[in-house]
């Protein structure tokens, strides 16, 4: 089954997957053919044309649908009186429709096999001040209707641009710059329920941790005042952070806990609680398991940087992903995936990083990237795409990958960016 949209994408917005390199196989066999459909149609109103535009480009950056495009008579057809035959005849499952009445907007999904109405989705009234927003989440609900898993169409990636933190929508549209504690910030992380965020401010008295939200109200975290305070993460219940604190006797992960959730509660901290011990060594980019029961770390502690685990609490750490002597080095930036099942992270392959993923439960490993240098993996909130820095454009860019697909897109165009971070879900 396949996507038929009227509105149709650049060829180059979707990148086929990584080449096979030095006899390894890197990527994703996709086998056309197996996702299902959905056309996109526009009825009548100009109002309608940039909404069907973006309606379109969302579906289809959900990689769960094909793409074919919709026949030109269509525009000449009006509901109910839609042919949806000539539709099911080019393969398409599904017929998605955008119409006005009075001041709402609608899209609704009609089966082609049926003719039957599959699902409605109120998209947003005339008086609705952000109609991109309210069309990406009526895309999200689209592809949950469809397909039982909803879409990230209305999410956004925080990343580091020239040291300044900038949030960019998921289809790489709206990037703007955020308003932090200081010069140069780092390695911004998304708070579980979207509403805050945490990062690096180096500042004349130090490189604390800082928690800030989104109107710029902002805390420093107790007991970052001093030395290098990088790479935090909050827990999953919003009320834990860690993050590594960095001495010349070498660097370990930290937990603080906070009695709320507000940004200001982060102010009142209590002392925080050291949970590795590295003796010289360095324990960093701490990343929480979705259950909040573990932490995968990278420690150097066995001289090359690779993926350990360990309890909440700093018990159990043990090697979770050890390096491959002369075939590849240094592992870094963990990232757990939403259901618990994979960690992303990079590792150097004949001295370039390239992006992996660990089946937690096999401990199986499966290298995505190959070509040009690909670092900083965070995943989406679907647990199908991660967003990544890659060269391979010539300059640091953030780029998508399906990692059931192995497609790739690029989501930034303004050269140097690193660090991105993908938001969860909200309302």
């Amino acid at each position: 089954m396949v996507l038929a949209a009227s509105c149709q994408l650049p060829a180059a917005s979707l990148l086929a997957q990584d080449s096979t390199q030095s006899g390894v196989r890197v990527g994703i066999t996709y086998a056309p053919g197996t996702r299902p459909s959905l056309s996109v149609v526009l009825f009548g109103a100009a109002l309608l044309d940039s909404a069907s535009v973006t309606l379109a480009r969302d579906l289809e950056q959900s990689d769960r649908f094909e793409i074919l495009p919709a026949p030109s008579s269509a525009r000449d057809q009006q509901p109910p009186g839609l042919n949806l035959q000539t539709f099911s005849a080019l393969g398409a499952a599904y017929v998605v429709t955008l119409s006005v009445a009075g001041s709402d907007v609608t899209a609704v999904a009609m089966d082609t096999r049926t003719g039957q109405e599959a699902t409605r989705v109120h998209l947003f009234a005339a008086d609705v001040p952000d109609k991109r927003l309210a069309v990406h989440r009526g895309a999200d609900e689209l592809v949950r209707a469809l397909t039982g898993q909803p879409g990230i169409a209305a999410t956004s990636v925080l990343f580091v641009h020239e040291g300044r933190v900038m949030r960019v929508d998921a289809d790489g549209a709206n990037a703007q710059l955020l308003r932090t504690a200081g010069w140069p910030s780092l390695s911004p992380a998304w708070s579980a329920d979207g509403r805050l965020f945490a990062y690096t401010a180096y500042v004349r008295s130090g490189e604390p941790i800082v928690v800030q939200d989104f109107s710029g109200a902002r805390e420093m975290i107790p007991g970052t005042e001093d030395g290098l305070n990088i790479t935090p993460a909050f827990s999953p219940d919003g009320r834990r952070l860690a993050y590594a604190h960095g001495t010349e006797a070498g660097t370990d992960i930290y937990l603080s806990q906070t009695p709320g959730r507000d940004v200001h509660d982060w102010g009142r901290a209590g002392e925080p609680q050291r949970l590795t011990v590295g003796r010289g060594a360095d324990n960093l980019s701490p990343s929480w398991s979705p259950d909040g029961a573990r932490i995968a770390f990278i420690s150097n502690r066995a001289r090359t940087p690779q993926l350990y685990v360990m309890g909440a609490d700093g018990t159990g750490q043990e090697v979770l992903a050890r390096f491959d002597f002369g075939a590849t080095g240094t592992t870094s930036a963990p990232s757990w995936s939403p259901d618990g099942q994979q960690i992303a992270f990079h590792r150097e392959v004949a001295g370039t990083p390239q992006v992996f993923v660990l089946d937690v439960a096999t401990r199986a490993i499966r290298q995505l990237t190959g070509s040009s240098r690909n670092e900083d993996p965070a995943w989406a909130p679907d647990n199908r795409h991660l967003v990544f820095v890659s060269s391979r454009s010539g300059t640091r860019e953030l780029w998508v990958v399906d990692v059931e697909t192995g497609r790739l897109r690029q989501l930034t165009r303004a050269g140097g960016a690193r660090l991105p971070a993908w938001s969860p879900r909200t309302n």
